[in-house]
């Protein structure tokens, strides 16, 4: 295994070390300032200059491997780090260099697999960053985990396909920016187990597109929201389907694939800035007669941390250096290892980083708390753990049948 950068991804991680020094972090109290003053679901202004700053220093859609008007394209491997270091700053950095879920998928699925009319209609003004996207998968009603249970149906009728069925924790549908959905259902309940799904373009001023509410995580209002969707006899231009019927399944582990490796790659990032929050603190305070610091139980925490965060992002660049040599398919252990591996280390990381801040931890005034109700959040978010280990469990036991 060899995990040297491209000269290409070395010149581009000085670049967004230098954009996140300059402008993230000291655009992160503006941020907090003008969200104060907006909507929760509102665009705040220092984004879109966040936004022009990456492009002008040529930090834009690094996550897309394919070639663009922006980018040759990078490795899965030589993405990593600078997705890690994006994670320092999950409100900004992402979105900043348009490499946010769920667009950063929703492109990939655009560019792989739409036609050339879909990629000029939708992909360009992503790519572009003008719009934002959301990917409808999950349902209320069952077990999503398994995708081949979802029950929405996508209905041929003439020259337009029609939509029924209810969706929830549609990521990004709450925003104003966001202009379509990409839904997953199921055209044919008779086919193949994982044959049934298709997926389909859905503008979302659609009729019969109903966002009945967003769904806050663990109290918190996400500004592009997690949206509970019913879809009540929307019709659509049969050309908006994506790629054939019957593919949607197959789409779907190609688009989680890379999604699953980046936000493994963003956790480590948040790991890394919770580590650096816990070491300033335990040096600045002072209880029984001494700095934090110098406790024994303070520096295990430290010391286990580092060495978890070591742990997790080999791990993980593995998983990137496989996908990039043998491919997603070959790589699917490995990205189901640090899909359970990397959420799970930078959640205790931030919990010891809580504890060192005492009280103060678990409110506002730091992003700890935040950090937290993020990271468990994926634990679920493309597939729960237990999917995850069941199937790292299942290609081990194949070894001895």
């Amino acid at each position: 295994m060899d995990f040297q950068l491209s000269p290409t991804a070395t010149a581009l991680q000085e670049r967004l070390l230098e954009f996140m020094d300059d402008k993230v972090y000291p655009a992160e109290a503006t941020y907090h300032d003008q969200m104060a003053n907006l909507d929760p679901h509102d665009h705040p202004p220092v984004i879109e200059d966040l936004k022009a700053e990456a492009k002008a220093r040529g930090l834009w859609n690094l996550f897309l491997p394919h070639k663009t008007q922006w980018t040759d394209g990078l490795s899965n491997l030589d993405y990593a780090p600078l997705a890690e270091i994006t994670g320092r700053s999950m409100h900004l950095a992402p979105e900043a260099l348009n490499c946010s879920a769920p667009d950063t998928g929703n492109m990939e699925l655009l560019t792989m697999f739409g036609t050339d009319a879909q990629k000029e209609e939708w992909l360009q003004p992503l790519l572009n960053g003008e719009i934002r996207s959301a990917f409808a998968m999950t349902e209320p009603d069952v077990a999503s985990s398994d995708a081949t249970n979802i029950e929405l149906s996508i209905t041929r009728d003439g020259d337009s396909y029609v939509l029924n069925g209810h969706k929830w924790w549609t990521s990004g549908a709450m925003s104003p920016r966001c202009t379509l959905f990409i839904v997953m259902g199921k055209t044919d309940p008779t086919a193949a187990k994982h044959l049934q799904q298709s997926m389909i373009l859905v503008p979302r001023d659609t009729r019969g597109v109903t966002v009945v509410r967003n769904l806050e995580v663990f109290g918190y209002t996400d500004r592009e929201g997690h949206a509970e969707v019913h879809f009540d006899n929307v019709r659509v231009p049969a050309t908006n389907l994506l790629h054939t019927e019957g593919s949607g399944f197959m789409m779907a582990q190609a688009r989680l694939g890379p999604g699953r490796i980046h936000h493994c790659m963003r956790a480590i990032g948040i790991a890394e800035r919770a580590l650096e929050l816990m070491c300033r603190r335990v040096t600045q305070r002072v209880a029984f007669g001494r700095p934090l610091a110098e406790q024994g139980v303070i520096r295990e925490w430290i010391a286990d941390s580092r060495m978890e965060i070591e742990q997790a992002r080999l791990l993980t660049l593995k998983a990137a250096w496989l996908m990039d040599t043998v491919g997603n398919r070959g790589a699917a252990i490995e990205i189901s290892s640090i899909k359970v591996v990397a959420p799970n280390v930078a959640l205790r990381v931030v919990d010891r980083a809580i504890q060192a801040h005492g009280g103060g931890g678990v409110s506002s005034d730091f992003p700890l708390a935040a950090m937290y109700a993020g990271l468990r959040t994926l634990r679920l978010a493309d597939g729960p753990d237990e999917v995850h280990r069941r199937q790292v469990a299942r290609t081990e036991l194949g070894k001895y049948s």
